[in-house]
């Protein structure tokens, strides 16, 4: 196992002291999601605290993707899971915290130490499935499960990042496109776009130990979509695997989701090929031979105490003289209105921090003198109010009109036989939507016979309403978007001749003109109507 000062990094001069009351003690890594670092319960037990990216914090289609796998996550209890013990979806940033692991993850192990003998893959086997039954078991489906979402602690596997997966978007091939997960670890329906069931984290904890075995992935490596096409065209090569493990990992990768073998029924066959050692426990020998000594825990970061001490020789000032009474009332009357302005202030400063000001429009109000204009000697003028002069209202002006109404769709699909409408129906069976994907023999692109296309550049940020106005009304909006420079995650601005406009939002994008995969891409829509 890797040293305790190469796991337990010190917090940097850009990291929080504290998340949410948990005081940090180091800094554990950092992956797609964002950074992890390491911090403690109040009754002292180990936690990892996953600290969300800001610009994914800023996303409101991430965070509604991250609150729903929360509290998916949160029903997961397990002996073989890292389990979710608390979460802010809503948090700035969001957040959560998973139960520690001291270990490393499978893909580590085997970096270090070479493919696993075949007791521990057994042991490997068992442990994972019954994770599984606990999450499949909560409704959730992993869909990316993979040597690194496998930590070895002491006595066994544990299983993480069930569900977050979907939420982050991290592991989706960028490169080409592709559907959720990692392409070396997909079942053969993930790979084509496919339905994705229980059976499909089955095939993955088959591909997860034919690695532990083997030292590498079972279908190769390469470009994502060699891999993927190996996956879904061809059989395992299981003749390279330990003779034992045979016939159990070709259940599991079976190509019907319906042939392979359940979680349960994998535990039961793993005990039956481990035989005496099941019942006498021998999994902790095992582990102890893979992961080497246990990792030191640092322990938790100490309370801050605030010391306030009083130099030497230090003597309280004299009282201040008695105030005469009208000083004293003007005092209060001074305080009392520089409290009212900076309570004014407070409350305008508050609302101008929550103001979505990508969804807003600029508005024009007339300026107000804060406070009456000083004394300049002069008589008041005509527009001034003497006492038993009627009040004449004010001018104001006209209200201005409320911005449009976001409206969100978590998932729209477009393939070669389906469309996309700005207006509900939004996902068509047919081609009469407003946006199509039309393909040729090289490449791929979206098309509109009336809305324009334009693509927002990383450096523009996420964009929003007025980003979009922008982008879809300068010289370089078109009927057609090629996709080739797009990718899981992409930004594209849609403005349609009635005014509605667009976000989309890349999630999936399988755009490769390989005969036997189809091309398809999903994504998140939002929409502001025009009223």
């Amino acid at each position: 196992m890797s040293s305790t000062t190469e796991v337990y990094q010190p917090l940097r001069a850009d990291d929080p002291q504290t998340v949410a009351g948990y005081r940090l003690v180091a800094r554990l890594g950092a992956g797609g999601m964002g950074r992890v670092y390491l911090s403690h319960t109040q009754g002292g037990r180990p936690v990892a605290i996953k600290v969300v990216r800001p610009e994914l914090a800023e996303d409101p289609a991430f965070r509604r993707r991250f609150r729903r796998e929360v509290e998916a996550a949160r029903r997961v209890r397990g002996a073989w899971t890292a389990e979710l013990i608390d979460a802010e979806a809503d948090g700035m940033p969001p957040w959560l915290a998973t139960l520690y692991v001291p270990g490393p993850s499978l893909s580590e192990a085997v970096a270090r130490r070479g493919p696993l003998p075949v007791p521990a893959v057994l042991w490997l086997m068992a442990g994972v499935a019954e994770a599984l039954q606990a999450i499949h078991g909560a409704g959730i489906v992993h869909r990316d499960l993979k040597p690194s979402n496998v930590l070895l602690a002491s006595d066994g596997p544990r299983v993480i990042d069930f569900g977050i997966s979907l939420a982050s978007d991290t592991s989706i091939g960028t490169a080409t496109g592709g559907a959720m997960g990692t392409p070396q670890y997909m079942s053969p329906e993930q790979a084509s776009a496919g339905e994705v069931t229980a059976a499909s984290d089955v095939f993955a904890l088959g591909q997860t130990a034919a690695f532990a075995a083997l030292g590498e992935p079972l279908y190769g490596t390469g470009p994502s979509m060699s891999v993927l096409f190996r996956i879904v065209h061809s059989a395992p090569d299981l003749s390279r695997l330990p003779e034992p493990l045979r016939p159990l990992l070709a259940r599991c990768l079976a190509a019907d989701p319906e042939e392979r073998a359940t979680p349960a029924e994998i535990v039961a066959a793993c005990r039956r090929l481990l035989g005496k050692d099941a019942d006498a426990g021998g999994g902790p020998a095992v582990w102890r031979e893979v992961t080497g000594p246990e990792l030191t825990v640092p322990a938790p970061a100490p309370q801050p105490t605030s010391v306030h001490t009083r130099p030497m020789g230090w003597q309280a000032p004299p009282p201040a003289p008695e105030e005469p009474p009208a000083r004293k009332r003007r005092t209060a009357l001074v305080a009392g209105v520089t409290a009212g302005a900076l309570l004014v202030s407070g409350v305008t400063w508050a609302v101008v921090e929550t103001t979505d000001w990508i969804n807003s429009q600029e508005l024009s109000t007339p300026k107000a003198s804060a406070s009456a204009p000083a004394s300049s000697g002069k008589k008041p003028g005509p527009s001034a109010s003497a006492p038993g002069t009627p009040k004449t209202s004010p001018k104001t002006s006209p209200k201005p009109s409320a911005p449009p109404t976001a409206v969100p769709y978590p998932l729209v699909r477009l393939d070669e036989k389906t469309s996309i409408g700005l207006r509900d129906p939004v996902n068509r069976d047919d081609r009469t939507g407003d946006i199509r994907l039309d393909c040729d023999k090289r490449s791929c692109e979206l098309a509109s016979d009336a809305s324009t296309f334009g693509l927002l550049f990383p450096e523009l940020g996420n964009g929003g309403l007025d980003m979009c106005r922008i982008r879809t009304d300068s010289d370089t909006a078109q009927h057609t978007l090629p996709l080739a420079a797009t990718a899981a995650g992409s930004r594209i601005c849609v403005k349609h001749p009635s005014g509605d406009i667009a976000l989309l939002v890349i999630q999936v994008k399988s755009v490769v003109r390989l005969q036997g995969l189809p091309d398809w891409i999903t994504a998140e829509m939002t929409v502001w109507r025009a009223s």
